[in-house]
């Protein structure tokens, strides 16, 4: 109805999931490589939970999408089974031949894919069971939920289970019956609501997919309005703006202001909103109303008696006013409050930089850049990046993760970036805070909003590093060697401890303790091994050679100048 009016070739806020609306805020791209993490890494459960309607189908669509090439997959979507029903559903799903007799028997079942696990093991596949809306499983069919993860080699899980649910999921595995369950979960991940800079990005992204030309229908206000009322919730996020076009439409009004957004809010709860304003103008007049009456009670107060005047100064703690003008200092104050705060510079939006900059996102144009920033020399005709890293010093680090996985390696970075016509560029990362990265390109570096890169990445990124020892590999109990010294130095340096001069170079209990401490506190995987990222994140610590960092350290962060 109004998408000819907006210049739109289509609805932009339909509830129903459309893989080509997809945006990957901070929050989903993190969960989505939890999730890839544990399926190509962990065995066990995973568990993800999420408020209703902040994309858990979303980020289970992107999963299946970008499942790893030697991984079967079977999809749960209607948990209300009995273990039966459950176990045979996931039979199912996987293709595998049965009887009519097998249907019925729980050992039958089991047993058939018990066969079918052990063979995609001898392949080398990976079986994965995704269970969405599991907070409705029954403890019945959850104990067997328990029970298929007892199907192993005597190295392996077998099967790979994630669980999907609201944030009733945490209870129900939090029950003292199922702590068995729960004390097989290897990864749990929380999906917030997002960001007021989110939403706006969000909001912006969908009517350009829809069509429009700049996507500022919603004004700024509007979109801070928009956050407001759906505290950051997609889903209704969409039936709110859905509303707030049909309602501009019907006014003839091009532009949304955050009128018309309460109107829409009001239509899809039911009741009215005001302005956020009034709060506070109802807040300042109760305060005014206080005030007042607190000096009326003082000049109705009797002034004979010395008590009882001490006696009021305890209750209301208030001297008369000095019959005066303000002072200059109050003025000023007065004037500086009344003023609106300087507009901060907005971050752009990596669409934009990439139309200005053809040509310049190409993989040698980033390696020159990253080499650059390390002081070394990278030159397109002598071969390929890494083994001219290698020359100088420098190991090439290739992964797929997260934002929070590139604050915690904190060394500058190229990401893959895909566009919508499916072009790759690839571009650089030097520095990250909360909102934006600052992106490296050939004539100048320029601040990007991560909500607006974060709709084109899909987590890979390559980084470099310097090794501290000589060929770098990971570290391991009954390992000994310089490199096993250089590895608890430089953990002493991290915990703040001094070094000793005869440190032992034998990994020994006491360092996988020391290791396993570190891990936990950067959130890497807990194995007690020094794999290449947990060297990455203690060289990064206490940066001892001056390399770069993404995020910059404090004062007091160790290895800080």
């Amino acid at each position: 109805m109004y998408t000819s009016f907006f210049g739109l070739g289509e609805k932009p806020f339909a509830i129903t999931p459309d893989p080509r609306y997809l945006f990957m805020s901070e929050r989903h791209a993190e969960a989505l490589a939890h999730l890839l993490y544990g399926i190509n890494e962990a065995g066990g459960f995973i568990q993800l939970t999420g408020e209703v309607g902040t994309g858990k189908t979303t980020v289970v669509r992107s999963l299946l999408e970008r499942m790893p090439g030697h991984a079967d997959v079977a999809v749960i979507l209607n948990p209300q089974l009995t273990p039966v029903e459950f176990v045979l559903t996931i039979c199912e799903e996987l293709g595998i031949f049965m009887r009519d007799d097998d249907a019925s028997s729980i050992k039958d079942l089991v047993d058939l894919l018990n066969k079918r696990l052990l063979e995609a093991h001898a392949k080398g596949r990976r079986v994965v069971v995704i269970v969405d809306e599991a907070q409705n499983l029954t403890p019945e069919t959850l104990e067997q939920v328990r029970l298929l993860t007892n199907l192993e080699t005597a190295s392996q899980k077998l099967l790979q289970i994630i669980l999907i649910g609201q944030p009733e999921l945490r209870e129900v595995l939090a029950r003292v019956e199922l702590r068995q369950l729960a004390q097989r979960i290897t990864g749990r991940y929380h999906l917030d609501p997002l960001s007021r800079a989110e939403t706006a990005a969000y909001v912006t992204h969908r009517l350009k997919v829809a069509g429009s030309a700049t996507g500022d229908v919603f004004s700024a206000a509007a979109l801070r309005e928009v956050h407001r009322l759906t505290t950051g919730i997609p889903r209704i996020i969409n039936v709110i703006c859905d509303r707030a076009l049909l309602g501009a439409f019907t006014q003839e009004q091009h532009r949304i202001g955050p009128a018309l957004v309460r109107e829409a809010a009001g239509e899809v709860y039911g009741r009215s909103f005001s302005p956020q304003w009034t709060k506070l103008l109802v807040g300042a007049s109760a305060a005014v109303a206080v005030v007042g009456l607190a000096l009326g009670v003082w000049q109705l107060w009797p002034q004979g008696s010395t008590s009882q005047a001490a006696d009021a100064d305890k209750v209301v703690s208030l001297d008369p006013p000095p019959e005066t003008a303000p002072t200059s200092v109050q003025v000023a104050s007065l004037a500086s409050a009344s003023q609106p705060a300087a507009a901060q510079p907005t971050a752009q939006e990596i669409e934009t930089q990439l139309q200005e900059q053809p040509g310049q996102t190409t993989t040698e144009t980033a390696f020159a850049q990253l080499f650059a920033l390390w002081g070394a020399k990278f030159d397109a005709a002598k071969g390929r990046p890494c083994n001219q890293a290698q020359q100088q010093g420098l190991e090439c680090v290739y992964q797929q993760g997260s934002w929070g996985q590139l604050r915690t390696l904190n060394r500058p970075a190229i990401l893959t970036l895909i566009d919508d016509a499916g072009n790759a560029h690839q571009v650089v990362i030097s520095g990250l805070n909360s909102e934006a990265a600052q992106v490296r390109f050939p004539d100048a570096t320029r601040e990007i909003s991560i909500a607006s890169l974060s709709r084109l990445w899909y987590g890979d990124y390559l980084i470099l590093w310097r090794p501290q020892v000589a060929a770098p590999r990971a570290l391991s109990a009954g390992m000994q060697g310089v490199g096993v010294r250089w590895l608890r130095d430089s953990l002493n340096t991290a915990h703040g401890r001094t070094k000793d001069g005869n440190s032992s170079d034998y990994y020994d209990e006491e360092l996988v303790r020391m290791v396993e401490e570190f891990q936990r506190q950067h959130r890497l995987n807990v194995d007690g091994i020094a794999g290449v990222q947990t060297q990455i994140v203690l060289d990064t610590l206490n940066n001892s050679n001056g390399a770069p960092l993404l995020v910059a350290q404090t004062q007091d962060s160790p290895g800080a100048s």
